[in-house]
């Protein structure tokens, strides 16, 4: 089967990352800081021959297209893949003759997003948007609306959403019976990082969360998750400690509790995100070839509607309920 061609938009680390897994490309260039924004470190561990990539590398993709609103971003991560991937002068070209468009996203907080995916939407070529899904829900309800209106396969997942090394600490749960209480740590004090603390403690909690509780000096820096009391999730809650101070290599952490006792996770960090980047290739291949979404839109959309409900809680200094920012009648 022909590999599938993908467009990418923003150039920058996340872009560099998820490409690396895929496409073949320099490494000495992607050692180079201004060219490789540090994403050599990561998948290059074996110091004594540096040109052999030490993560799960991905086959049936390659790198088509990228664009980026500064060509030179553009210019310099076409370089790292020998020239390969055409420099495009429009967004609009991006989504011409490709497979897919990928538009990836390190640290924005995704204001722009909904802008950035309406060309390739429209022209229905499968669409992955990196984390975060958007900024405001709203964005995120009109991303799923155009999607659908289209016919065009649509999805967002963060790499904490993926990483099987927290899968794996999930599965110690059960010498808890079922988890009372968790809290996730890690995230700092930006969208960019708010959302791998949602999107983990959805991958290890679950979704469903009914009402948001937020305090702290800046937007998302303690966050109450409350179930409402649902089944198999955690009745006491789960709580982000998003302004949590410095970690190494971007780590993050989490806990679960319950009357039997607790269990704690190691750090895990950059040297453990390519892994959680693989299993997103490989749905995303999925979602290209069967043209359905390999990620759940109202769990895509939860995660952003958390962000909003957290962030009106810490204003208004009182709980919010998911259902109060999607504009829906609690049920």
């Amino acid at each position: 089967m022909a590999k599938i061609r993908v467009g990418i938009i923003h150039c920058d680390l996340h872009a560099i990352y998820y490409s690396c897994l895929f496409e073949k490309h320099d490494p000495h260039l992607l050692r180079e800081p201004k060219l490789g924004c540090g994403g050599y470190f990561y998948h290059y561990t074996q110091y004594n021959n540096t040109k052999e990539m030490t993560v799960p590398k991905v086959a049936g993709l390659e790198l088509a297209k990228v664009w980026d609103a500064d060509r030179r971003r553009a210019e310099n991560l076409s370089r790292i893949f020998h020239g390969k991937p055409e420099v495009c002068d429009t967004l609009e070209e991006i989504s011409d003759d490709v497979d897919l468009v990928f538009i990836a996203d390190c640290d924005g907080d995704g204001t722009d997003h909904l802008a950035l995916a309406t060309p390739g939407l429209r022209k229905k070529t499968p669409t992955f948007v990196d984390k975060p899904f958007a900024y405001d829900v709203k964005d995120a309800v009109a991303l799923v609306k155009l999607a659908k209106r289209y016919g065009t396969p649509l999805m967002s997942l963060s790499m904490l959403r993926e990483v099987p090394h927290f899968s794996r600490f999930r599965d110690r749960f059960e010498e808890l019976g079922e988890p009372e209480f968790g809290t996730v740590k890690g995230g700092l004090t930006t969208m960019a990082g708010h959302i791998h603390a949602i999107s983990l403690a959805q991958h290890l909690f679950g979704s469903g969360v009914e009402t948001v509780s937020c305090m702290g000096q800046t937007p998302l820096a303690y966050v109450h998750l409350d179930f409402g009391g649902k089944a198999h999730r955690p009745h006491a809650g789960v709580v982000l400690n998003c302004a949590c101070g410095g970690t190494p290599h971007c780590a993050m952490y989490a806990s679960a509790y319950s009357g039997l006792g607790a269990v704690h996770s190691p750090a895990i960090g950059d040297f453990e995100f390519p892994y959680g980047a693989a299993k997103i290739l490989e749905k995303i291949k999925k979602m290209v070839r069967t043209g359905k979404p390999q990620a759940c839109h109202d769990e895509m959309v939860e995660c952003i509607a958390i962000a909003t409900a957290a962030r009106l809680a810490q204003k208004k200094g009182k709980p919010v309920r998911l259902t109060d920012v999607l504009g829906k009648k609690a049920s």
